[in-house]
């Protein structure tokens, strides 16, 4: 198995955590995870890519171990971690990549491709939204009503989504077998996220998420100019980006392929053989 190394970069005053793996000289996957996770969803991931590419997975802001600044010392946008991201990627010497995007490792990936489309040799986007047909509109009401008026009542209504009950069903919703899913994956986001003051940049981070859908027609003229090889593998099952988040992506690129599985949001945590069979067969072909 690959070695997998461990280790921290300073970005400003804050502290970076990431894993890597691969050989320094190959080309870079690199994995952006989504809420409420970290790098940890690609513990396996990482060395099962590691003997053809330099793989490269680091905490966002705020998540898993990098640092967790205060609202009032950090500026908890999707702008600001993508900018967190691209220093990041300077700093490890990276500037070419493919990319595999997760929840909100997607808009912080879209920004990267719009700041410098040449910079991406491909996609992955696993529940990954990009679309208005992505979104299950019972899951992001409370979401929109945030953004639109972030009064007490309606940040009342999301704050259980940085609790335990929430965060165990964003693992377990949708998947067939629920035992299969590693029930250390939700209790390391659990831990973390209950970090001090934690909730409320969570809570920006909801209120913000409007300007990632304001953002996606410049998502899809980057697509259809670009024709960047996208696989948008997808747990069919997932109650927050359905299904049609997927299949929506072949409208903007010819080179998109569409695997829908028979999971959920975290698809990696019961379809990892699944998952890095179409990588391995999806990436050999470009």
């Amino acid at each position: 198995m690959a070695i997998v190394h461990h280790r921290t970069v300073r970005i400003d005053d804050h502290e970076i955590f990431y894993r890597e793996a691969g050989p320094a000289d190959a080309p870079v996957f690199l994995l952006l995870h989504g809420y409420p996770s970290s790098s940890h969803m690609f513990r396996h991931l990482i060395p099962a890519l590691a003997d053809r590419y330099r793989v490269i997975a680091p905490d966002h802001i705020g998540f898993g171990r990098s640092s967790a600044p205060s609202v009032e010392d950090f500026t908890y946008t999707f702008d600001a971690l993508t900018a967190v991201t691209r220093r990041f990627l300077d700093a490890v010497g990276v500037s070419r990549f493919t990319m595999y995007v997760h929840d909100y490792g997607a808009p912080i990936g879209w920004r990267l491709a719009l700041a410098d489309p040449d910079s991406v040799e491909g996609v992955v986007t696993q529940n990954g939204n990009a679309y208005e047909e992505g979104f299950v509109p019972e899951f992001w009401a409370p979401i929109w009503n945030y953004a639109a008026d972030p009064s007490e009542s309606n940040a009342a209504a999301l704050l259980p989504a940085t609790e335990r009950a929430a965060v165990e069903w964003q693992y377990t919703h949708g998947v067939p077998d629920a035992t299969t899913v590693d029930p250390d994956a939700w209790e390391h986001d659990i831990a973390l996220l209950a970090r001090p003051g934690n909730n409320r940049a969570q809570l920006a981070l909801f209120g913000d998420y409007v300007t990632n859908r304001q953002m996606y027609p410049e998502v899809h003229d980057w697509l259809r100019t670009s024709q960047v090889p996208v696989l948008a593998v997808w747990g069919k099952n997932d109650e927050i980006f359905g299904p049609a988040g997927a299949e929506t992506f072949s409208q903007d690129s010819a080179n998109t392929r569409v695997e829908l599985l028979d999971g959920g949001h975290f698809l990696l945590e019961s379809h990892f053989d699944d998952v890095v069979r179409l990588i391995r067969d999806w990436r050999g072909g470009f």
